[in-house]
């Protein structure tokens, strides 16, 4: 299979293409022009490397062209952090940029178009989460998320493509983005710091990334799946819990600076979702434990030896 990885080199992209090489699929990963491909370090000798924005793709037709994607893994994305989720390049850059990608990779012969969507298409609902669930995005970020799913579905539908969409909840792991909770709590931890955290109430389904990863593999292979899907571990355990795992993992002596910061005004209480279609579709389910999840994200931190800096 000939397949063409975008954000290959984020958390998520770098396992999922670690996944294809090992499968001994032909790869070809779509990165940003600037971007380091350190997570991509024990592949990059197995995948042909394309640098381009998705606004500005013009430069790789070429490229897509010869190469021939049979199937797409759609992960790149500009602004995932909180801090732009309301940025109006949500919809100008990424919409856009995902439709006009679309259009180049069906043009060159692709068959299987995978787009990893989010949580956040459904907005804040206090209940189980299942693919029938009301969509209701808060946020640009689940709008455009919503809106790209919606129309690529439109035009697989009109142009013969598989179509899959994956409802991403939350991973964690190692090579993690360090401005995200527990990558940011692990080092401060390991600089013998005090963070300062919310109460900890909140219920969140964690899933681990190469578990994650597999299920995108396994959504891809199986014929039989099509349509949406919602990707999680299909549990919840409090946040408070996961950070004292993490810093009983560290040294059970360091504090914890539970509630010394209010929780923002939109924030989500409670993500669980089932993933009882994904596993019919697929068999798919999760086999790295919350616990062992955890332990193994831990020590790859430790392995950095305190460094101040960890690659990007």
């Amino acid at each position: 299979m000939r397949c063409l990885v975008t954000g290959a080199s984020g958390h998520l992209g770098s396992y999922l293409t670690e996944r294809l090489v090992k499968a001994g699929a032909e790869t070809f990963v779509l990165v940003r022009p600037e971007s380091d491909l350190w997570r991509l370090s024990g592949v990059l000798d197995r995948v042909e490397v394309l640098r381009a924005d998705l606004s500005d793709l013009a430069s790789v037709v070429p490229a897509i062209n010869q190469f021939k994607p049979e199937a797409v893994f759609h992960l790149a994305w500009e602004g995932v952090t909180s801090a732009f989720k309301n940025a109006p390049e949500q919809i100008m850059r990424n919409v856009t940029g995902s439709l006009e990608l679309f259009q180049i990779v069906r043009a060159a012969g692709c068959q299987l178009w995978v787009g990893v969507g989010s949580q956040a298409e459904y907005g804040a609902h206090n209940a189980l989460l299942t693919e029938e669930t009301p969509l209701r995005p808060v946020t640009a970020y689940g709008t455009a998320k919503l809106c790209t799913g919606l129309l690529t579905k439109t035009l697989c539908e009109v142009s013969g493509v598989r179509y899959l969409w994956l409802r991403l909840l939350a991973t964690y792991g190692p090579k993690d983005d360090e401005r995200h909770l527990l990558p940011a709590t692990i080092r401060t931890l390991l600089a013998r710091e005090r963070p300062s955290l919310t109460l900890g109430e909140q219920l969140w389904d964690y899933l681990y990334v190469e578990d994650a990863a597999e299920a995108i593999y396994r959504a891809a292979v199986s014929e039989k799946a099509s349509g949406v899907f919602n990707l999680g571990s299909g549990e919840t355990v409090s946040l408070r819990r996961v950070l004292e795992r993490i810093r009983d993992l560290i040294d059970p002596a360091l504090p914890l600076g539970f509630g010394e910061i209010p929780y923002p005004k939109d924030q989500l209480m409670r993500l669980e979702t089932s993933i009882e279609r994904l596993h019919e579709a697929t068999t798919w389910e999760p086999t790295v434990s919350l616990d062992e999840g955890l332990r193994r994200t831990v020590d790859w931190y430790k392995a950095w030896g305190g460094q101040t800096v960890i690659p990007k």
